[in-house]
């Protein structure tokens, strides 16, 4: 009995070491190039409401429910009222925002959401009207468009927005008048602003329960299309446009990029591979738990997203750039642990992956509002998310590699090009289990790891030391730990960032 005991013991000692000693062989100096991103890849929202003021999701009690009562949508077909709460607009103007911007630069701030469309820009120095003019909505005040382009400036940041296409725009027939936009526009340039890139209208498969008019479809778009596109040439020639923009899978875009024709620079695409608690409280979409948040489905969920809509790229728009122009853990504001360290798995393993099948830039929503923030949007604290995107600017150059190895387990490993040396390569490694695990590298280099107390903190870890942000907004010294060349255990649930600037990788020039 004492020997098979022993026997049994050993067998599970075998196990558990095989377990934690599971090995990925690589070859930095080795690995081809499979394309680039822009070099402003990792990018955000500010949404229109954030900057004007407004109704935007309801925050969750502090057990993480939401009662909103009553039916999905209103008489109207708008979502349920009361999944909103009012929230006053944002001071683009802090220190600490901007410290805490300049951080993730250079980048696009995409300034544009469902309530642009029904947003008037009011085009003078007035008071701020207190009801918006017929056919609106909401207000923008030079003011607060002045503090966008300030904030961009400040932050090494450009601006992609959208324009309001609202009943208020248009002329006794029906048809799209460029008036708004062009004040828009005009106002920017007087105060040396620049619009790099615009998405005509925020999501137009799902348009006309965002304000537009009603039953607005792919034929009317492609009717005020007729209108904007020689207009935005004329006007602002040097802003790409981008598009269509929609949200969902088999939900119009098709039939949009079928009516326009190809007349996108940047094919772009909105994904959420959920809805989030207070949506799918009402019967909305569905959902994510937290228990599913490291899952394999989750994580290659965007890959299938990015699937779909390459092939209407490829058939529609072939050669043009690719963009996610807006992303995050879960529609309608995310899930309360959109803020903790879970979804830095998501976040950080949709980049890698994004990035390896040609999409050029992904802008994260939000930066400062709701669960799904980059930004405690009470407390201007830093989330996890924003960590790991601050490592990845630092680390992860424009240049795209192929890590050469299978990542169909736990472990998912992604490599580009060292951000600031010549022929120098950082892997980037998942370790989205329970065990450790091992990467046999044959240089030396230097590792930012990010882990935390549990996955439901939203502390988080680089090398074993806390990463807070100043009171002024001012980043902590990130420095890396050196590591031997050979094998290099990932602790379980763990994310790094692996430098070897000796690499000498023929492609990273």
């Amino acid at each position: 009995m004492r020997l098979l005991w022993m026997i049994a013991m050993l067998g599970t000692i075998g196990c558990a070491f095989a377990q934690d000693a599971a090995v990925l062989t690589m070859r930095p100096a080795r690995m081809p190039k499979t394309g680039t991103v822009d070099s402003r890849f990792v990018s955000y929202n500010i949404e229109m409401v954030e900057v004007t003021g407004g109704r935007f999701w309801k925050p969750y009690s502090t057990d993480g429910q939401i009662d909103v009562g009553g039916p999905a949508h209103d008489a109207n077909g708008r979502l349920n009222p009361n999944l909103f709460e009012y929230r006053p607009a944002i001071d683009l103007s802090n220190a600490r925002l901007r410290k805490l911007a300049k951080g993730l630069g250079p980048a696009y701030i995409r300034v544009s959401g469902a309530w642009a469309t029904t947003t008037y820009f009011q085009d003078d120095d007035g008071p701020l009207l207190k009801v918006p003019p017929a056919g609106f909505e909401h207000v923008l005040s030079r003011a607060q468009w002045k503090a966008v382009i300030g904030f961009a400036h400040s932050v090494r940041a450009e601006i992609v927005t959208s324009f309001a296409i609202s009943p208020g725009t248009r002329g006794p027939d029906g048809i799209w008048t460029s008036t708004q936009a062009k004040a828009i526009l005009n106002y920017t340039k007087a105060q040396g602003g620049h619009i790099a890139a615009a998405e005509f209208v925020n999501e137009p498969n799902v348009a006309a329960r965002q304000g537009a008019p009603a039953e607005y479809d792919a034929a009317a778009f492609a009717k005020d299309m007729k209108v904007f596109l020689p207009f935005l040439r004329s006007e602002s020639p040097d802003t790409l446009l981008v598009g269509p923009g929609a949200t969902g899978r088999n939900t119009g875009s098709e039939e949009i990029l079928k009516a326009t024709g190809p007349i996108f620079d940047v094919f772009s695409y909105h994904f959420y591979g959920a809805t989030s608690r207070r949506c799918t409280s009402v019967g909305l979409g569905k959902g994510l738990t937290f228990e599913r948040a490291l899952s394999p489905e989750w994580l290659d969920s965007t890959n299938q997203a990015e699937d779909f809509y390459a092939a209407q790229r490829d058939h529609f728009l072939q050669g043009k750039p690719i963009w996610l122009t807006e992303t995050a853990e879960a529609a309608c504001g995310g899930d309360p642990f959109a803020a903790q360290f879970v979804d830095t798995f998501r976040f950080v393993n949709q980049l890698g992956t994004l990035a390896r099948k040609g999409v050029n830039v992904v802008m994260h929503n939000t930066f400062a509002a709701s669960d799904y923030g980059l930004l405690d949007d009470k407390n201007l604290e830093p989330r996890p998310d924003y960590w790991a995107a601050v490592l990845w600017n630092r680390t992860m150059g424009t240049t795209v590699l192929d890590p050469g190895v299978s990542t169909d387990g736990p472990v998912r490993v992604y490599a580009h090009c060292e951000k600031t040396v010549l022929g120098g390569v950082t892997v980037l490694a998942l370790n989205t289990g329970s065990s450790a695990h091992k990467l046999n590298l044959p240089l030396a280099g230097e590792q930012l790891q990010l882990t935390a107390p549990s996955l439901s903190s939203t502390t988080v870890y680089l090398n074993g030391r806390e990463l807070k942000a100043g009171p002024d907004g001012s980043l902590p010294a990130m420095k890396g730990k050196r590591f031997k060349a050979g094998n290099l255990r990932l602790p379980p649930q763990s994310i790094s960032f692996l430098t070897m600037s000796l690499a000498r990788n023929p492609v990273c020039k």
